[in-house]
């Protein structure tokens, strides 16, 4: 009954919580090997509506762009370790910004910005929690077209570690690039120059 009880609060504290979050520490051992991970991983496009428990959200976190070393390093490589992805995580509640170094969610806007994830995919409002990739150009001093690319190829990698992880920690996920970009962009505070690239819904697969 115990269990039960925690289970229960812990899920509430990231549900329903309208400020910002401590995620709990990533089961590094959770989950298939790679090589299952691969063999597991595939787009799809329905979802179960239950919610994310706190600790899957976590684990998928951290495997998609937490920290991994002690200099602060991350799970997902970037252009001279510029770390200029950005992941926010959208849910029916609000929208959060991932901060790897406190591996916390920090919230940034109430309300349910999933539709705007979507665009025209109404079924990417199924799912609980959409991951949105930002490169945030500041970090490169320049919009020009090598800089462009590499934070695109950023986003991409950022993307393909939350798939694999979907897929070794039993979550269901597409990746993305389409989205109501200009209306993200407002609803999360954020300036031209931080740009969104990719998105992925996730949830558990439909039973």
């Amino acid at each position: 009954m115990r269990k039960i009880f925690v289970f229960l609060m812990t899920l509430a504290a990231f549900t329903l919580s309208a400020q910002d979050i401590a995620l709990l520490a990533p089961e590094t051992g959770k989950g298939v090997n790679v090589m299952q991970a691969f063999n597991q991983r595939r787009s799809t496009r329905e979802f179960d509506s239950k919610e994310l428990t706190l600790q899957d959200m976590s684990n998928l976190l951290w495997a998609t762009m937490g920290i991994n070393r002690q200099d602060n390093k991350l799970t997902a490589p970037s252009c001279r370790n510029l770390q200029e992805i950005r992941l926010f995580v959208i849910t029916a509640n609000g929208a959060y910004e991932y901060i790897p170094l406190s591996h916390s969610l920090h919230q940034v806007a109430e309300g349910d910005l999933r539709q705007m994830v979507a665009g025209q995919q109404d079924f990417v409002t199924n799912a609980p929690v959409s991951l949105l990739m930002v490169a945030d150009m500041d970090k490169f001093g320049n919009t020009d077209s090598r800089s462009m690319t590499m934070a695109a190829i950023d986003a991409g990698i950022v993307t393909e570690n939350a798939c694999i992880a979907a897929a070794g920690l039993g979550l269901a996920t597409v990746p993305r690039a389409s989205m109501e970009s200009d209306k993200l962009r407002q609803a999360l505070g954020l300036t031209e120059t931080q740009i969104p690239l990719m998105n992925a819904p996730v949830g558990y697969f439909k039973q």
